[in-house]
């Protein structure tokens, strides 16, 4: 088993905890969300929590592990591919539907100030985001590259999040998503 399907394996009490956690982080913030609130949501006491997790950030890394335990395996995945331009291609088909798939999550690790650390600090996800930055820019580490790949990641998790698409059904946003950052992958792979 890779160390990625952990989330895949949570219990159905844990599941339920982080599912209303990251209701609570989507609409609070992390740093706006305490253990009592969640315990409350779940109709339980914070020691039922503190009996699943050791702490809030033990939710958090789980919320977080939702998209990127199935985003290290897309990565690996990509780096499989025989040439950059099929690791682009790959990589990014795996970012746009894991973004449609978890639109509250991927809103969420975008604008949360407490997840963008956990990105710098937590060794695991630092490396996945690593491993993905680096199958975006492949041997090109130009300033032109690097702006676009940042637009590609950057415009994926926005768009789903945005209020103007909360209405578009996923298959519609993951084929408009996936047409339009194509583009961005044909001009990296042009660089």
């Amino acid at each position: 088993m890779s160390r990625s399907s952990k989330a895949e394996f949570l219990t159905a009490t844990k599941s339920r905890t982080v599912h209303n956690a990251l209701e609570l982080f989507s609409a609070h913030g992390v740093s706006g969300t305490s253990l009592q609130m969640i315990a409350e949501k779940l109709g339980v006491t914070k020691a039922a929590i503190y009996h699943q997790f050791k702490s809030k950030e033990e939710i958090v890394i789980a919320v977080t592990e939702t998209v990127m335990g199935p985003l290290e395996e897309a990565s690996l995945r990509a780096e499989a591919q025989p040439t950059v331009s099929k690791k682009r291609l790959s990589l990014v088909e795996a970012l746009v539907d894991q973004a449609v798939k978890h639109r509250k999550v991927a809103g969420l690790l975008q604008r949360d100030p407490y997840i963008g650390n956990l990105f710098t600090v937590h060794d695991r996800f630092s490396h996945i985001m690593e491993m993905m930055n680096a199958l975006l820019l492949g041997p090109n580490n130009t300033a032109e590259a690097r702006v676009t790949a940042a637009l590609i990641l950057t415009s994926i998790g926005a768009t789903v999040m945005h209020p103007m698409v909360a209405d578009i059904d996923d298959e519609t946003l993951r084929q408009q998503l996936w047409d339009l950052t194509g583009g961005l992958v044909r001009k990296l792979n042009k660089l």
